[in-house]
């Protein structure tokens, strides 16, 4: 707050939403945080970097009609542990904490909410995004997004490193034309 305050001076605006003194998860966060979102709102794990069409995923959601999307890629178990079985446009399973051989697929880091997805959990509770994302599935309410272009994690020393290489080679090199 004290760096970015309302972020008038870059043209945006920024409301802020805490935790408190028991830390939420981001599915309780995000309950906590319904009177700023509005009806439909983006969901960006904030340890990656993604380059991926933002509005591509919007149309997707929109024309899904459902509760929830999730941004899949399939991954191979190569940069993280892969938790998603993903078969003709569908996610057929999703387990973060028991995923099979079978699921070639990863949870991107990017998803798609509708308010109404998450007003049945109870607030001031902690509550996973898995969770959310799981209870969605089952109801047939989770529409899924293919994503080709790999993710970053920044989140470890590793991560931001791999990321800064990757960066500094798009967009250093003589060759990639320069972001602005």
């Amino acid at each position: 707050m004290a760096r970015l305050g309302d972020g008038s001076c870059w043209g945006v605006r920024i409301r802020y939403s805490f935790d408190g003194p028991t830390l939420l998860g981001t599915g309780g966060a995000l309950i906590k945080a319904l009177p700023l979102l509005g009806d439909a709102f983006f969901v960006l794990y904030g340890d990656s970097y993604l380059e991926c069409d933002y509005a591509e995923v919007e149309r997707a959601f929109k024309a899904s009609g459902k509760l929830g999307l999730m941004t899949v890629f399939r991954n191979n178990g190569e940069w993280d542990r892969s938790n998603v079985l993903f078969e003709k446009g569908k996610i057929l399973r999703y387990d973060k904490s028991h995923p099979s051989q079978d699921m070639q697929y990863i949870d991107y880091g990017l998803g798609v909410l509708r308010a109404t997805a998450l007003r049945s959990y109870p607030s001031g509770q902690s509550l996973d995004l898995a969770t959310v994302y799981q209870d969605l599935l089952a109801r047939d309410q989770l529409a899924a997004f293919e994503v080709v272009q790999r993710f970053y994690e920044i989140g470890s020393p590793e991560g931001l490193e791999a990321t800064d290489a990757y960066l500094t080679t798009k967009y250093l090199s003589p060759y990639s034309p320069l972001p602005f």
